[in-house]
């Protein structure tokens, strides 16, 4: 009897296990192929491409779409900017917010909570788009790299997992520091930042992801155009060609552009603002387990 039970236990759970492969599958599928479907579509000619039918590779092979923008000279400046806002808004917005979750942390420290409320506070108000802007040309940020790094120095949210995952250590670590004649200042380096490093890896993909990906501020405050990231730079040169194939009747523009189409230059400015982040995520993906359920078991 306890034989068959366990043989009907184990095929209901070679069963599970098929069908859970079977939808995983499916699943990944569905994630990958956009990606793998507009890189074969940058690698296409783009007037073969209008006629449709490219799934997984390129029916007629060119670099033109690639060319195009390559050969912007605007395009390495861009590049040199997102590179340093990448760099400066995640060093400055990690340790701004670990700071500030390390002091609302502090048990000894009275205005904590007073603190913690107040930074809760502007994740649901805000002074709004106009009262932002008006605030940066006040203080002089436009037309400045320090527009992009600045404004994001403290987080509330991100406030909020670090304190959760430093409350989690054993507070007699702390205690000890204290006893031993260190300050908080080096409490905090020397202990809090060390046994965080997994929520603090986690965020440090968030703010680098957020500060690559960003445009928008960039259309407000580089007014002249000398701080224009490579985010900015692509979506010009997508609209310049999307604006050139209603001319494309034109005999010169039509030597110029005839292999190149906003379907294959929208596709190729994918690629190009995908990858970079793609070949990052594999050396912080293991931290993401411990930084994201940090709060999940507690004791």
């Amino acid at each position: 009897m306890k034989q068959a039970f366990y043989i009907k236990r184990t095929i209901a759970g070679t069963i599970f296990d098929i069908l859970n492969a079977l939808f995983m599958t499916v699943f990944v599928f569905l994630m990958v192929y956009p990606f793998i479907n507009l890189l074969a579509l940058s690698f296409n000619d783009g007037v073969d491409a209008v006629k449709g039918g490219i799934y997984f590779w390129p029916r007629k092979f060119s670099l033109a779409s690639y060319q195009y923008m390559l050969k912007n000279p605007k395009l390495i400046r861009g590049t040199f900017v997102s590179i340093m806002r990448v760099i400066v808004g995640t060093a400055t917005g990690l340790l701004g917010s670990a700071l500030l979750g390390y002091i609302v942390s502090c048990r000894h420290f009275y205005g904590r909570r007073f603190m913690r409320v107040l930074f809760i506070i502007t994740m649901y108000f805000g002074g709004g788009l106009i009262p932002t802007y008006l605030l940066m040309l006040r203080l002089g940020l436009s037309n400045t790299f320090h527009v992009y790094w600045i404004p994001g120095i403290f987080s509330a949210y991100y406030m909020l997992l670090i304190s959760s995952y430093i409350q989690n250590l054993p507070e007699s670590l702390f205690e000890s520091a204290r006893i031993d004649g260190a300050s908080e200042l080096r409490t905090f380096i020397q202990i809090a930042l060390p046994l965080s490093v997994p929520v603090l890896a986690c965020i440090a993909v968030y703010i680098g992801v957020g500060q690559w990906n960003s445009w928008f501020d960039v259309s407000l405050y580089s007014k002249d155009g000398k701080w224009d990231n490579l985010q900015i730079i692509l979506n010009r040169l997508l609209n310049q060609a999307a604006a050139l194939e209603n001319i494309m009747e034109q005999q010169r523009l039509y030597e110029e552009m005839r292999r190149i189409t906003p379907q294959t230059v929208r596709a190729a400015t994918t690629m190009i603002v995908t990858l970079p982040i793609i070949f990052i995520y594999p050396f912080f993906q293991k931290y993401f387990i411990s930084g994201i359920t940090l709060g999940a078991v507690k004791g």
